[in-house]
């Protein structure tokens, strides 16, 4: 465990001078091989597939930020989730969260599920459901806490107790909160996976993922991974990634601030039928996430009564920007039906809760009044 508290690690974990120039700044090492100091010796580093030193910088500062033992840098959040089933064989059971991003459920559903791998998709804040579930075979729990696009939060202690009394690692995505705001390793979680284009880059530059894991055996796992599988992050990426958790506690504080002052308005709207945001009291799961997240975030998402009343709202925003995508400095609204769970089918859409009025708002570090004028005259058009 760090001395230092999360504000002064998002600035200085892994971001430590450079020793032979002094530069405050973590340079991008733009190279993809790397001279050997003799025949099997080298500097650290050989080839770039293999390791980066503006990689390994990025990767040092995700694992202090999590409170674990390795991270592991990636092209993409799905590229991460891929390196994550590696650790699966033929035979093995997942157990999923039923509501999780669609790019996940294509993933399991499409390539995992063909290697033998059985998925089972349970309601995870169900904590009899997900004990039910479990199996012999079972080998891992992967949950979404807050759910993507519904908000449903996961009891992560309570999934890892279970879990680990079965023998099953658990993995929580941790995208929507980001480690500033909630820490799933110190909650009994194994492993944490993020897509680094979010919060952590900020900035809706770049993409990325990360897997940290807690275990001597995830880091063996992972870099071989990495080494053998490819789909590293790009030194460039990184060093964007890198300047963007520094930023990280100020920006989400911003966040937060905004996301709870636009809940507030959106809750008392007679356009909007249901909201989803744990930070309202109204939340049915709002002690849970008092419990276990550090903050309420700034994702959330509401139903309009048909997807025709979605489109005006959609054509009708002028400071949101009708874009798929979250965690970046700028607001953002996305109708989920044909974005983030565009790839599944209607019937298992409508098996998730999602329907055709649903919208999903990232919300940005602009002013909070302005985004409220903004969503009101938008629902004014629907």
């Amino acid at each position: 465990m760090s001395p230092y508290k999360y504000s002064t690690l998002a600035v200085h974990a892994g971001q430590h001078p450079d020793p032979l120039t002094g530069a405050v700044n973590v340079p991008i090492y733009l190279s993809s091989t790397f001279e050997l100091t003799g025949i099997g010796s080298d500097r650290g580093w050989d080839y770039s597939r293999a390791g980066n030193p503006t990689r390994d910088r990025l990767e040092t500062a995700l694992a202090a930020l999590e409170g674990g033992t390795s991270g592991h840098a990636f092209t993409t959040g799905m590229a991460a989730i891929s390196a994550l089933v590696t650790m699966l064989r033929a035979g093995d059971h997942v157990v999923c969260s039923r509501d999780v991003y669609a790019g996940t459920v294509r993933l399991f559903d499409q390539i995992v599920s063909g290697y033998g791998i059985e998925i089972e998709y349970v309601d995870t804040s169900d904590l009899k459901a997900v004990e039910a579930a479990m199996k012999p075979n079972t080998k891992l729990v992967h949950i979404e806490t807050p759910s993507n696009p519904l908000m449903v939060l996961t009891d992560i202690a309570a999934i890892s107790k279970i879990a680990h009394a079965h023998g099953a690692e658990v993995s929580v995505d941790n995208t929507f909160l980001s480690p500033a705001l909630q820490s799933p390793l110190a909650l009994g979680a194994d492993i944490v996976m993020h897509s680094t284009t979010k919060y952590l880059n900020g900035h809706s530059d770049g993409l990325g993922g990360a897997l940290i894991g807690s275990k001597p055996e995830h880091k063996d796992r992972f870099l071989l991974v990495q080494k053998a599988a490819g789909g590293v992050m790009s030194p460039f990426e990184c060093f964007l990634v890198l300047r963007g958790i520094k930023t990280l506690p100020l920006r989400v504080k911003q966040h937060e601030e905004n996301g709870r002052a636009v809940a507030e308005f959106l809750s008392t709207h007679p356009k909007v039928t249901k909201l989803a945001y744990p930070g309202l009291k109204s939340h049915p799961q709002y002690d849970l996430a008092v419990k276990q997240q550090k903050g309420f975030g700034s994702m959330m998402s509401f139903e309009l009564k048909s997807r025709e009343e979605a489109a005006r709202f959609l054509t009708a925003i002028k400071i949101f920007l009708n874009a798929e995508s979250l965690g970046g400095v700028e607001s953002l609204a996305s109708h989920s039906a044909t974005t983030t769970h565009g790839s599944v089918s209607e019937e298992v859409r409508r098996s998730m809760g999602i329907n055709e009025g649903r919208i999903r708002l990232s919300i940005g570090i602009e002013d909070k009044e302005d985004l409220i004028a903004d969503l009101d005259q938008a629902l004014a058009a629907v």
